[in-house]
């Protein structure tokens, strides 16, 4: 596994370098402009983003690295306790964060934890979903529905893939938490209903076919009565749902 590691702290680079490199490659820059220039080429598994660079927060290394394609899990290393800043932290695209100072076990178990989570989507996670004129990248991060991109907020796109992945079924409030807050991240009661009317706001309201249903008294779904997966030559997988436009 390739870990980069975006550090302007030498004492800290070096100690997590001597800590890792038994078990993973690592690559240390100490600035953002290097950082985001190093992710978006491509070949990290897991990026270790501190907060306070020199030339810029963390936080906008975040975003311009989520806008430039990076796809590899994102843990944030932040002395700020502040749980409204990790909140922003983690909607900026983060995976994760962990606040300092902390135990290198507990950095390696939350290394674990995104790689092992990263690995089951490459595997079980068809690249892109389709539901009637509705379509997201789960990769890029692409949204868009009758041909018009729609910008989703990282919650709100957790989500959307979620229901997309279970669509035509039942999704409770839980399963939707649990695919997008992390495991150290407990959403408020109402956080949940609150983003599904974001989501309807941004896909179903301008469109006017509703595609996310409120199911009373267990969750929310996307309806989609049958599902044809087919293989790109390339070996992307869609999958492609046909909704009925009576509701």
């Amino acid at each position: 596994m390739r870990i980069l590691l975006i550090e302007d702290d030498h004492g800290i680079s070096l100690a997590l370098r001597q800590a890792l490199s038994t078990v993973y490659v690592m690559d240390i820059v100490d600035n953002g402009a290097d950082g985001i220039s190093s992710a978006a080429r491509g070949g990290y598994d897991i990026i270790l983003l501190d907060l306070n660079l020199p030339d810029m927060h963390g936080l906008e290394v975040c975003t311009q690295m989520r806008a430039k394609g990076v796809t590899a899990p994102i843990l944030i290393l932040t002395a700020d306790t502040a749980v409204i800043r990790k909140i922003g932290l983690l909607d900026a695209g983060a995976d994760d964060y962990l606040t300092k100072p902390f135990s290198l076990g507990e950095l390696k178990a939350r290394i674990r934890v995104l790689d092992r989570r990263q690995s089951q989507n490459r595997d079980n996670t068809p690249r892109k979903l389709y539901l009637d004129d509705l379509e997201l990248d789960s990769v890029t991060h692409f949204v868009a529905r009758a041909g018009k991109l729609i910008k989703l907020r990282r919650k709100e796109f957790a989500m959307l893939e979620c229901l997309l992945q279970n669509s035509g079924a039942v999704v409770t409030r839980e399963i939707l938490a649990a695919h997008a807050w992390p495991e150290n991240e407990d959403p408020w009661t109402n956080t949940i209903d609150v983003h599904i009317k974001y989501l309807r706001d941004k896909i179903d309201r301008p469109f006017g076919r509703p595609l996310i249903k409120t199911v009373h008294g267990l969750g929310y779904k996307i309806e989609a009565p049958r599902s044809v997966v087919n293989k790109t030559k390339g070996g992307d997988v869609y999958e492609r749902s046909v909704t009925s436009s009576s509701q």
